[in-house]
């Protein structure tokens, strides 16, 4: 179904408070609309709530407001967002794969694979699963990811590669998508181990198809491999995304700990800022252990702190040409 960029709800009185209290405590803008009990925005979507109980969801994003908001947790069904979890074929057994961390500068990336059939589907949909980055909050993934482990057991799989062992294959690999790739086809061929007949995988499309299955081995060769478009939308992505979520979350805890300084999230001037206090406290090449250096951010970081990437080794040289020789391969 296509996105729609207006949707119009008659709410009940218990349904208008439940809304109220989302809107007015979570990450909303509000805005004046006249005869309104609450109105509010996010990028895309403007939400107004009217004193005669009628929510009116207008933008872009109106869908994913609907899907992942308004129906879980206000109208408590489901007729838009999961219109391909209701058709059976979309809760037939297989798996996603989705990955957490490619962003973050600090911390691993994870990826994960989670198996569903429609009992499985079921429960999920109890668990108000969906795409990771819907989940705003960090409490609310970690809670979310250890009970979808807890359900799948080993029906779900995880690869997760440290900055130690990032910055090694990125050296070799020379390519975040076939790094990703890599790790994509050993989520699937581990995953397969318990579940050996799983007939497909579904991923989102981040880089040429060949690429995953020129990676898998004799066990996952025999996997039809799907690559969509927001491939979050589908159960089993989205509990991997979950998954991913919450392996990177802990592991990036643990490294902060083990390190004794914050490693925030993503790659904005507040984590160089991190960055830098961390090199100056432990040196250069402590962002071998800790970072992803083919990023930028390696560069600007070393500088602030009066260094270069020289500090950083032959290991950190190796990094630094493999990403020379990937801009100027395109």
């Amino acid at each position: 179904m296509a996105n729609k960029n207006s949707f119009s709800y008659k709410l009940t009185a218990e349904q208008q408070d439940i809304l109220d209290e989302i809107l007015r405590t979570g990450n909303y803008r509000p805005i004046r609309v006249e005869h309104t009990r609450i109105a509010v925005e996010i990028p895309h979507c403007k939400i107004s709530l009217y004193k005669s109980g009628t929510c009116l969801v207008q933008g872009k994003g109106a869908t994913d407001f609907v899907t992942f908001t308004l129906e879980p947790l206000v109208l408590m069904g489901a007729e838009i967002g999961y219109e391909e979890v209701i058709n059976p074929e979309a809760t037939t057994p297989h798996m996603g794969v989705d990955e957490s961390g490619k962003g973050d500068f600090f911390g691993p990336i994870v990826i994960a694979a989670a198996y569903i059939d429609p009992r499985l589907a079921e429960q999920m949909r109890k668990m108000d699963v969906k795409d990771s980055k819907q989940i705003t909050s960090d409490k609310k993934a970690l809670r979310i990811g250890g009970e979808l482990r807890n359900l799948l057991g080993n029906r779900h799989s995880v690869v997760k590669i440290g900055p130690a062992a990032y910055n090694r294959l990125y050296a070799k690999m020379h390519s975040v998508n076939t790094l990703l790739a890599w790790g994509h086809a050993r989520a699937i061929e581990n995953l397969l181990e318990a579940v050996p007949d799983c007939p497909r995988a579904i991923s989102d499309q981040f880089g040429s198809k060949q690429q995953v299955e020129r990676a898998l081995m004799k066990k996952g060769q025999k996997i039809d491999l799907v690559q969509r478009h927001k491939a979050e939308s589908d159960l089993a992505v989205a509990a991997a995304s979950i998954i991913a979520r919450e392996i990177f979350l802990r592991s990036l805890q643990q490294q902060s700990d083990f390190h004794k300084i914050t490693m925030p999230k993503g790659a904005s001037a507040g984590v160089r800022e991190w960055a830098v206090e961390l090199v100056k406290k432990r040196g250069p090449k402590v962002l071998l252990d800790t970072a992803k250096c083919h990023f930028k951010t390696t560069d600007q970081v070393l500088a602030a702190a009066g260094s270069s990437r020289e500090a950083l080794g032959p290991e950190g040289q190796a990094v630094s040409k493999a990403f020379t020789y990937r801009k100027k391969s395109k």
